[in-house]
């Protein structure tokens, strides 16, 4: 039998605002694709009690991010709340290194970094809601926080939306269609280890002597 081929790893950038239902859409993702690797990111906050190191982060002195971030260990990296937060350049290796497909949840700034990076060896999706009136519904419905942290938070969405054209994708989570919306995604996924310079290697063993 031959040996088979694989395709290397893809680097599948996955963002979206505040309210777009990015984490429920992404446990999904991960039940439907649980071959993909998860980098676990490194962040400089406080682990709280029911944390783990190298589980739910990889938690950070400031002074021990930044050593990191200057020696080029850091993939990508944003604050939050005051907080650092990055991918570690250790866990995205392990994971392609593996041929495995690298999921990263991460900011926009994030995801400008990583394409810049990578190239088109990583592919950028933004999740967003139907549309801008569900968006702040969405944020309002938590009931958790005021009109003023509101707002703020849907002016920021829309900064972040506004950054969609320069994503490879964009798709939509429809009101309770989160599994609908994840398997959409795993439909890019498989559609682009189909992509003619990814298949190279079974097209090569057409013509062996010509060089393509």
């Amino acid at each position: 039998m031959a040996e088979e081929k694989r395709n290397e790893g893809i680097i599948f950038v996955i963002s979206g605002p505040s309210g777009s239902g990015k984490g429920t859409v992404m446990s999904f993702l991960k039940e439907l694709y649980p071959e993909a690797g998860l980098a676990v990111s490194a962040t400089t906050r406080p682990m709280r009690d029911y944390e783990a190191e190298g589980r739910e982060y990889f938690f950070k002195t400031r002074e021990e991010f930044e050593r990191l971030l200057a020696e080029g260990e850091i993939l990508e990296h944003t604050v939050y709340n005051g907080n650092l937060y990055g991918t570690l350049k250790s866990e995205a290796d392990r994971i392609l290194g593996e041929g495995s497909d690298l999921l990263l949840e991460i900011e926009v700034d994030g995801a400008s970094q990583i394409k810049r990076l990578f190239g088109d060896r990583a592919v950028s999706i933004m999740l967003i809601a139907p549309s801008g009136e569900e968006q702040a519904r969405r944020l309002r419905g938590r009931g958790t926080d005021s009109e003023e942290v509101i707002a703020g938070r849907v002016a920021r969405a829309y900064e972040e939306i506004r950054q969609a054209p320069s994503y490879d994708y964009v798709t939509v989570n429809e009101n309770d269609r989160a599994k609908e919306c994840a398997e959409g995604i795993l439909g890019i996924i498989r559609a682009e280890h189909k992509r003619s310079r990814r298949m190279a290697a079974y097209i090569h063993d057409y013509f062996p002597d010509d060089d393509m």
